[in-house]
């Protein structure tokens, strides 16, 4: 059996959730908000998005990044406007409304003339490949995001049509290697016309492959180099390895100045967590005044934990940063609990946003704090957070939201929402320039803006924290806006 593949996202919030199922129908009431006629809507009333492409290095920040608004407008090109899908000839396409929550966006449609069949696409259907872990050490590791690449694809063909077409999606598993996610991307390459939302820890197998044949690659999330160097991928939540955002870390050292003077970073010894680790915690250090002395690197197949706990306990460590899956997370924090070793935080990538790591870890869960790019699932007067949410329970009863899930649907709303401008003009090369050319994508919403193009690490996070039973933000704002730093390292 391969080694366990796990992902260090580096940059910002990567959730997963702690949400209860919201039940297996559409609640209307949330239809009537994402589109701008409910109470929701009026209260996370849309704001102009701020820029994604933080500054680096000290730079000024945009300060209109700094409040995206709960239901901020997906895009950001100018010009866009209401509309729904269009029809075969230019015609309006079925249903969809126009506001900028529904299925379309409320994008300005362009007209159909001159549509042409190509690859992926026949007079009836767009079809769309996913290409996400699903098999391999852990099972069903990203299966959220497939589940809402899904959800986005049903809810836009209850709506409307792309230019007479509906969309189709095939799932190809990508089995935490990366020799089978490059074999994924070579058949994606044959048969779909787009990728959409896919998600692998071991990104870099197909990166070639998708560059070679032009095919539009939107992931919900890239994690390697290899990928961000792809000219024809972009993904949702738009980071590179060696941009660090400062407002997390430089959070933590207001409030705890003498304990991140000696901190630890351990990672998952596999996929991109090294890399992204080791970056994060030299950005920490350059762009918060973090001293790390301790960074380790934990095997997959290790089971005791106890001896980096012991080295933590004879460095006198105060603060824990942890990469890895939350299964993990919860024998690192037994161990520490058994070595009576508590330091004054507990700080982990957004894996453990999840209730299963709450499930299994029970009260040593409280006090955790994550770090996150998108908005939190609790919140209830984000439109778009909830329509994923209820769209999520319809195609699969009982799913476990999470940030996979989160971007892979903000990945299909970009490839709607671009598609449907393009028109008659759609093809993966026009497809790939639009993608280009997008600087601040929010998914409705959803997230912090991104810089699509330049799949830039975006300045903006906010931090979470588990108590009294629940995951609350404890971050001033919407977002915190700061700099980000390059630390050298996985650039």
């Amino acid at each position: 059996m391969s080694a366990l593949r796990v992902v260090r996202l580096v940059g910002a919030a990567f959730l997963v959730l702690l949400l209860a199922a919201c039940g297996s129908r559409l609640d209307p009431g949330t239809v009537a908000d994402v589109n701008g006629t409910g109470a929701q809507a009026e209260a996370g009333a849309p704001n102009a998005d701020g820029g994604a492409a933080g500054p680096v290095d000290g730079a000024a920040t945009d300060p209109a990044a700094a409040d995206p608004g709960a239901a901020a407008s997906g895009g950001s090109d100018p010009g866009a406007g209401t509309g729904s899908a269009a029809g075969p000839g230019g015609s309006s396409g079925s249903g969809g409304g126009g506001g900028k929550g529904s299925a379309t966006g409320g994008v300005k449609a362009g007209s159909c003339a001159g549509f042409k069949n190509q690859k992926g696409i026949t007079d009836k259907t767009i079809t769309l490949a996913n290409i996400s872990d699903i098999s391999g050490p852990v099972p069903g590791i990203f299966e959220s995001a497939q589940q809402a690449t899904r959800a986005y694809i049903e809810y836009f063909n209850s709506q409307s049509t792309l230019c007479g077409r509906k969309l189709e999606l095939v799932n190809l598993d990508s089995r935490a290697d990366a020799g089978a996610d490059q074999q994924g991307y070579v058949k994606a390459c044959d048969q779909a016309f787009a990728a959409v939302g896919s998600m692998s820890a071991f990104d870099s197998g197909g990166a070639a492959t998708a560059t070679s044949c032009g095919i539009p690659d939107i992931r919900a999330v890239s994690v390697n180099p290899e990928r961000a160097a792809c000219k024809s991928c972009f993904a949702a939540y738009a980071i590179r390895a060696n941009l660090i955002p400062d407002s997390a870390s430089k959070w933590f050292a207001q409030k705890f100045p003498s304990s991140v003077k000696n901190a630890a970073v351990l990672y998952i010894n596999a996929g991109a967590a090294p890399v992204n680790s080791k970056s994060m915690a030299a950005g920490y250090e350059k762009g918060a005044g973090w001293k790390v002395t301790y960074l380790q690197g934990i095997d997959v197949a290790e089971f005791n934990f106890a001896p980096y706990v012991q080295q933590m306990k004879s460095k006198g460590v105060k603060a824990v940063a942890y990469q890895g899956p939350y299964q993990n997370s919860v024998k690192l924090q037994q161990a520490m609990q058994q070595q009576g070793f508590k330091p004054d935080f507990f700080l982990q990538d957004p894996t453990i946003y999840d209730k299963r790591y709450i499930e299994q870890a029970g009260s040593l869960a409280e006090g955790a704090y994550i770090y996150s790019a998108n908005d939190l699932f609790e919140n209830r007067n984000n439109a778009e957070i909830q329509l994923y949410l209820s769209y999520l329970q319809q195609v699969k009863p009982g799913a476990i939201p999470n940030y996979y899930g989160l971007y892979a649907w903000s990945a299909a709303r970009l490839f709607v929402e671009k598609s449907l401008a393009l028109g008659g003009k759609l093809t993966r090369a026009s497809l790939v320039q639009a993608l280009d050319n997008t600087s601040s994508w929010t998914g409705n919403g959803a997230h912090t803006p991104m810089n699509i193009g330049t799949s830039a690490t975006p300045p903006c996070l906010k931090v979470a924290q588990f108590k009294g039973g629940r995951w609350q933000q404890v971050s001033p704002g919407k977002y915190m806006c700061g700099r980000v730093v390059n630390s050298g390292i996985g650039g």
